[in-house]
């Protein structure tokens, strides 16, 4: 097998596409963070931030592979994935999860003091969830707080000290993930079950699932106009807001109008465009509210 086409097996295996998830919230917190005390942002600094997301995110996917390959084999919606279906050997996932979690422990260290003494118990989170759903249905809290792990990881990096505007953002993303996961879980609700395994859909049903994803979605929404009244954000920031409350109730008038089919829709469709299209209009408030202050600085001279 050539090498190009082993790297892409690696990138399929670890779903590199899904950073797509994580990474616009990590952006949007570093660009949130500009408006506190925080360091410059070299080039170096930005590079060696998205090193970490992508090192980090890429172990805890491998490591997940290799620790569910038995339970994986066992499922018929998951059978075809690359360690049970023998593309890729165990060990190959095993080795890629402790490679690509030094080099993100190695990137972290290059960081700062703060981003070298976090990243083990941050690393710790992202592997200790593969093993969540053996004895907990929080495994989907576990995962969230996971994933809400990029923007405070990427707050920290820029310098800026914690505040009630990043946690904010950290619990946002957390129940969005938790919100998410949950409607993707239903596909497994029977299997769980059947295999003693842990899950919100396993342990309350389809309608207790969808439920508290709903409250986990509002509670999304919330924390997202929290932080931006924390952070004094503008009208183009409370316009992100608002276009995220409208996709998640898209979300999930989808999953209830469909089912089940609508599962892969809802789960990268409708969060991906959560995910880019608050971090675009993030951005655009950033260069709105920068515009509207030079303005305002070059009127009070004149």
């Amino acid at each position: 097998m050539s090498v190009l086409r082993r790297v892409r097996t690696y990138g399929s295996l670890v779903a590199l596409s899904h950073t797509v998830f994580a990474m616009p919230f990590a952006a949007s917190a570093v660009v949130l963070s500009l408006a506190v005390p925080h360091v410059g942002l070299t080039p170096w600094r930005a590079l060696a931030m998205i090193g970490c997301m992508v090192c980090a995110r890429t172990s805890a996917m491998a490591f997940n592979r290799w620790a569910d390959r038995d339970i994986d084999a066992r499922n018929p919606r998951t059978r075809g994935r690359h360690v049970p279906s023998g593309a890729v050997r165990a060990g190959e996932a095993l080795a890629l999860a402790a490679g690509s979690g030094a080099a993100f422990l190695t990137l972290a260290a290059t960081l700062g003091v703060w981003c070298a003494a976090l990243a083990p118990g941050v690393l710790l989170v992202l592997l200790g969830y593969s093993y969540a759903k053996r004895f907990t249905w929080g495994v989907h809290a576990w995962l969230g707080v996971a994933l809400a792990l990029a923007p405070g990881g990427a707050w920290v990096a820029m310098g800026a000290r914690p505040g009630a505007g990043i946690v904010l953002l950290m619990v946002a993303v957390a129940a969005w993930l938790l919100g998410f996961d949950v409607l993707y879980s239903l596909q497994d609700e029977g299997f769980d079950r059947g295999e003693g395994l842990h899950s919100i859909p396993a342990r309350f049903g389809g309608r207790g699932a969808m439920t508290i994803s709903a409250g986990a979605h509002a509670l999304t929404v919330l924390a997202l106009a929290g932080c931006g009244l924390v952070l004094h954000r503008g009208p183009v920031y409370d316009a992100a807001v608002a276009m995220a409350a409208a996709l998640l109730v898209y979300e999930h008038a989808l999953v209830r109008r469909r089912g089940l089919a609508a599962i892969d829709r809802a789960f990268f469709d409708v969060n991906a465009w959560v995910s880019c299209a608050f971090f675009g209009l993030v951005l655009a408030d950033e260069v709105a509210r920068r515009a509207f202050s030079s303005f305002a600085a070059g009127h009070f001279v004149l």
